[in-house]
């Protein structure tokens, strides 16, 4: 059986633990809850085990959940003890990638920590809009309609003369049909990528070709650019700071895995779906 104990039983809720005696000094990660045959559980090993459980029971009051954890921990501590002999294969190599994934982790958390300052956020704000520009806007309308014939035959009748607005508000099932197809201004990032790139492609009053995204096939129409207003920093800092601390984690990365020996060795008679094979690490 691959799958470790994780689960918190429902029964364990209803079932009132006296909480250990500890002593009178400041309890710390290192404070001792429980002992299981002098094996130490720790409040650092509740702590962890609570960061770790499904969403909805951490919605469950501490008060409940603290004597829940320990009972299952103290059942854990009381199986693992059980075990005799050499660890099982499948266990082994899930403690390695464990511990690989959580010191990677923490090496990233160090690398975000110290990759960002106030300077080097203003310094990024300085040069995306130095012009006082914020990037463009666009003001365009479409028609929506569930097929790419009707989109083909839309287009040709507004090629060959129909009014855009007054084709949109008799045949466009979407919510601007009314309003004669109109989405108004908006920015980069506002539509679904098919749609903006397609509202990019075009110039001032072109009609694009038919468009697919989610919602079905699109005719749009370009009706005008212009070019946003600089956000202030303050509306803009958490985007900046994010996209530099992501930067500095991957050229770090990079450096670090560039500096490293990494071989990959050819496996003579190696077959990609043996990675499914679960029976290679059973022991």
């Amino acid at each position: 059986m691959l799958k470790r104990i994780t689960f918190l039983p429902a029964a364990a809720f209803a079932v009132s633990l006296a909480l250990p005696t500890v002593s009178s000094a400041e309890p710390s990660a290192d404070t001792v809850v429980a002992r299981v045959n002098d094996q130490e559980i720790t409040l650092g090993h509740v702590i962890i085990a609570f960061a770790s459980l499904p969403q909805q029971y951490q919605q469950v009051p501490p008060e409940q959940l603290y004597p829940a954890i320990i009972n299952q921990l103290i059942q854990q501590s009381a199986l693992e003890q059980e075990h005799e002999g050499d660890l099982p294969k499948h266990v082994a190599l899930s403690l390695d990638n464990e511990r690989r994934s959580l010191l990677a982790g923490e090496k990233i958390e160090s690398i975000m920590r110290d990759a960002v300052s106030d300077a080097d956020i203003q310094a990024e704000y300085d040069s995306r809009y130095s012009d006082g520009v914020g990037g463009t806007e666009y003001n365009a309308s479409h028609i929506l309609v569930e097929t790419e014939e009707e989109a083909n035959a839309i287009r040709e009748e507004i090629m060959g003369g129909a009014d855009f607005a007054k084709t949109a508000e008799e045949k466009s099932t979407g919510p601007s049909g009314p309003n004669g197809g109109s989405l108004g201004w908006f920015g980069e990032g506002a539509m679904v990528p098919e749609f903006e790139a397609a509202v990019v492609a075009l110039e001032a009053g072109d009609v694009s070709e038919p468009v697919q995204t989610q919602f079905g096939w699109h005719v749009i129409k370009l009706n005008e650019t212009r070019q946003a207003d600089a956000p202030p920093l303050e509306e803009v800092q958490v985007e900046i700071a994010t996209e530099l601390r992501q930067k500095a984690v991957e050229k770090r990365i990079e450096e670090i895995t560039n500096a490293a020996n990494v071989e990959r060795p050819e496996v003579e008679g190696f077959d990609p779906q043996m990675i499914t094979d679960l029976d290679m690490i059973r022991n």
